[in-house]
């Protein structure tokens, strides 16, 4: 579904908050557009993007969402200009320094996704520090995807796999969907039941690409730093008043 949500307001629609998503999955597009449109360089529209994840996933929590997972960076993110990647990545040691001073407080539980390694060693040991800060808290599990492409996952996955079969730990005919699900990134977490991507692209771009097997689908035209509280209840509304049949019949 693409909806224009300009004008929205959230008391257009009635949330039936025992029929939540468990889930939601987010692709945050559009914050290079917003800087632009403003005549600002493209790491303001980062910084303002990580100010809209920060209020969405404090009104997720709100509505009683269990998971947000947040496409932040993806492989292919690397092909940016070098001048834009740098940016991105002194965001990101600001924003985890910052939720590891108030991990508490936000009672969130985080942890991420993708492959770690091509990080700096200083964002990798500040993830980790916000991990293990956060493991015990009881609010919103927020799932941040960084260095993060469905593919690679996948790709990942099935080496994993391969491994248990060569070593004699799995046999081959013992593969199923499970043993699959559970050599991803996201194991253990339940596959969202929402996507939202927002600045009015209608793509899902690498990700999550096993997870969304039967999630629903919203793309907002809202450029991702504009989108906001009223916009995710829309959504979710949406979300409610739509047929899930998991390819059967009622």
């Amino acid at each position: 579904m693409f909806f224009n949500n300009s004008n929205s307001s959230k008391d257009d629609f009635d949330i039936d908050l025992n029929n939540v998503p468990q889930h939601i999955a987010i692709i945050m597009d559009g914050n290079g557009r917003w800087a632009k449109k403003r005549g600002l360089i493209r790491k303001m529209g980062h910084k303002a993007g990580a100010d809209t994840l920060e209020k969405i996933s404090r009104c997720a929590q709100g509505l009683g969402v269990k998971h947000l997972t947040v496409y932040a960076f993806s492989t292919e993110n690397w092909k940016r200009s070098d001048e834009e990647v740098a940016g991105i990545m002194d965001l990101l040691r600001k924003y985890l320094d910052e939720h590891i001073k108030k991990c508490k407080n936000d009672n969130f539980k985080v942890n991420m996704i993708g492959d770690p390694s091509r990080l700096d060693e200083d964002i990798q040991e500040k993830i980790k520090t916000l991990e293990s800060l956060t493991e015990n808290n009881t609010g919103l599990f927020l799932h941040i995807a960084l260095n993060y492409g469905g593919r690679d996952e996948l790709l990942r996955a099935t080496k994993k796999i391969a491994q248990k079969v060569e070593s004699g730990e799995l046999k081959s005919d013992e593969i199923d969907e499970d043993t699959i699900s559970l050599s991803l990134d996201t194991a253990g977490v339940p596959d969202p039941e929402l996507l939202i991507r927002t600045s009015g692209e209608l793509r899902i771009s690498n990700f999550l690409l096993w997870q969304l097997a039967y999630t629903e689908f919203i793309f907002s035209d809202k450029l991702w730093p504009d989108f906001d509280e009223s916009d995710l209840k829309e959504a979710i509304f949406s979300y409610q008043n739509r047929d899930r049949r998991f390819g059967g019949r009622k």
